[in-house]
């Protein structure tokens, strides 16, 4: 009894040739090849597979390379047996006949000859072959995605496409940016995996399909593409003769990202449609990544030109007074918030320079973009600036006339050297009142009270003079310093007493050490802990006017 399926053969075994009509008539090719080696009979299935297998035929020339090879190793393998017949579980041959595919079974015959079943396989093994290059395109389009995703830098990500695209599509891979003008940056990798970047002055016109790539529409077919026309600027090295070119856009967020070009040499295989599509697959991935990194790029750059609006500023001695800011926001991953300071030096040596210290309500970049309305206003009020009150009227006027609900806090000080002692004046609105800090260590609260700014039509302050000896600070803070909440329970406010304990210790401090000393305890008091925005100034008189420079050129520093 013979039973077929699309994988295996089981037979009975077979006493001779003349077993009967089962065999003859099976719909698969069989064969019946001796002792010797010489083919005894075939059914007509083989005998169309076949056509020179016949009876007394060696099987060397009636059949094919591979299953005379695997009828050798079986008849080496196994010696005839005069005992009970046994059927022999072997391992099943395959090859080509033509263009199928075969899988070829042994039998052996208690004659001595063994009999071969073969069955058709060819579509088992084509669906076989489709499934494995799927998994290992799916494994692929994974690992691509997950290298293209590393990365925020648009050229490492062109990188990165060239050299995947070089590894699993092509022989060679080009990837374009959009142009920049006449130039035309890519990144080209060639069949030693080695990724070159180059920027060229080119027109992409001459190039079939590049130009419709960079603007995000689909070139025409790829594989009709002359690989003539592929420029040299274009030809990565050690490449060799080019014998077909693939051209695919990389669509981005809305925009084009770019082009992908994928070569092969000529004596390797031309693209065809179904790798057409999977470069298109794998191009959409990468142009994802690539327009992700570009837009990363470009909001970083905005950032940036924002920030040195927005960040405080560096401070250093100005017109024989010392002056130190330090600033931490309430997230210890932005930079900015809603407290700020800023210092407008006097127009001469002996002119007052205006310090300012604020709070604006709320936090983060919101709160940031309000400071910095409120700090351009104030540099366009600077012409007034010796007169507080006047300044504080019309900032508040124009915050209320502006389509922001923020309020804001304030404290001015004008500062100039008056002999030996440094003259302030400090206008409060709304903000904590200054510190001040004597030389025996005594620490005194400046006079001046004031509401907050951009909230009431009207606002009130009024402004305390006060005098710095030498070695003595006043200092300008934020309600983020009292108000950090912290110490051993993480519970407790820091509180004012608390801050004048600290400033007490700094009687004598340049001004950089006492910014320094108030910013060391605040951190240690809200550890790891939230806090609110934190902002201090702190303006000393030195203890001597005499300015000393090293070598007569740079800035000088005052000396004790």
């Amino acid at each position: 009894m013979v039973k077929s399926s699309d994988v295996s053969v089981v037979t009975t075994p077979v006493t001779g040739v003349d077993a009967g009509a089962a065999w003859q008539s099976a719909p698969h090719p069989v064969l019946v090849i001796g002792p010797s080696g010489l083919v005894r009979a075939v059914n007509d299935a083989a005998v169309l597979l076949f056509p020179a297998a016949k009876a007394g035929v060696p099987c060397d020339e009636a059949l094919v390379s591979w299953l005379a090879d695997a009828h050798r190793r079986f008849t080496d393998a196994h010696r005839p047996r005069t005992d009970s017949l046994r059927l022999q579980d072997e391992e099943p041959a395959r090859g080509p006949v033509g263009e199928r595919s075969f899988e070829a079974r042994p039998s052996r015959a208690e004659n001595g000859d063994v009999v071969w079943w073969l069955v058709d396989d060819t579509a088992r093994r084509s669906a076989e072959d489709a499934l494995r290059a799927e998994r290992e395109r799916t494994a692929f389009l994974a690992q691509a995605s997950t290298e293209l995703l590393a990365s925020l830098n648009a050229d490492r990500c062109m990188d990165v496409t060239a050299r995947l695209a070089t590894r699993y599509l092509a022989d060679a891979a080009v990837v374009v940016a959009p142009p920049s003008g006449r130039w035309l940056a890519m990144s080209c990798c060639g069949p030693d995996g080695r990724v070159v970047r180059d920027k060229v002055v080119a027109d992409p016109t001459c190039v079939p399909g590049l130009a419709e790539a960079l603007k995000g529409f689909p070139p025409v077919p790829s594989r009709w593409i002359d690989p003539a026309a592929v420029p040299d600027w274009l030809r990565p090295s050690a490449l060799g003769e080019i014998g077909s070119v693939a051209v695919t856009p990389l669509p981005g967020h809305g925009v084009a990202a770019g082009a992908l070009i994928l070569m092969r040499r000529s004596d390797h295989a031309a693209f065809h449609e179904s790798e057409e599509t999977f470069a298109r697959l794998f191009a959409a991935r990468a142009g994802a990544a690539m327009s992700a990194a570009r837009l990363y790029a470009e909001q970083a750059a905005i950032t940036r030109t924002l920030m040195r609006e927005l960040l405080p500023p560096r401070l250093q001695q100005l017109s024989g007074v010392e002056l130190a800011g330090g600033y931490r926001a309430s997230n210890d991953s932005d930079r900015v918030g809603g407290d700020f300071y800023d210092v407008h030096a006097g127009a001469g040596p002996d002119e007052e320079s205006l310090v300012v210290l604020g709070d604006v309500c709320g936090k983060g970049l919101e709160a940031a973009v309000q400071t910095g309305k409120i700090r351009n206003t104030l540099h366009a009020l600077l012409p007034l600036a010796t007169d507080h009150q006047r300044v504080l009227r019309l900032l508040n006027g124009a915050l209320l006339d502006s389509d922001h609900t923020r309020f804001a806090t304030l404290v001015l000080a004008s500062v100039a050297r008056r002999g030996g002692t440094v003259r302030l004046r400090v206008t409060s609105a709304g903000h904590p009142a200054p510190l001040v800090v004597r030389a025996d260590g005594r620490v005194e609260e400046a006079a001046t009270r004031g509401s907050l700014v951009g909230a009431l039509p009207e606002v009130t302050s009024t402004t305390a003079t006060l005098d710095l000896a030498p070695g003595e600070s006043c200092l300008l803070y934020t309600d983020g310093i009292t108000e950090a909440m912290g110490g051993p329970l993480g519970d407790e406010l820091f509180g004012e007493a608390r801050l004048r304990s600290a400033l007490s210790e700094c009687a004598g401090l340049p001004a950089e050490a006492v910014v320094e000393r108030i910013r060391m305890l605040a951190a240690q008091w809200v550890g790891a802990g939230r806090h609110d925005d934190m902002a201090v100034v702190a303006i000393t008189a030195p203890h001597h006017a005499h300015l000393s420079a090293v070598d007569g050129h740079t800035r000088g520093r005052y000396t004790a």
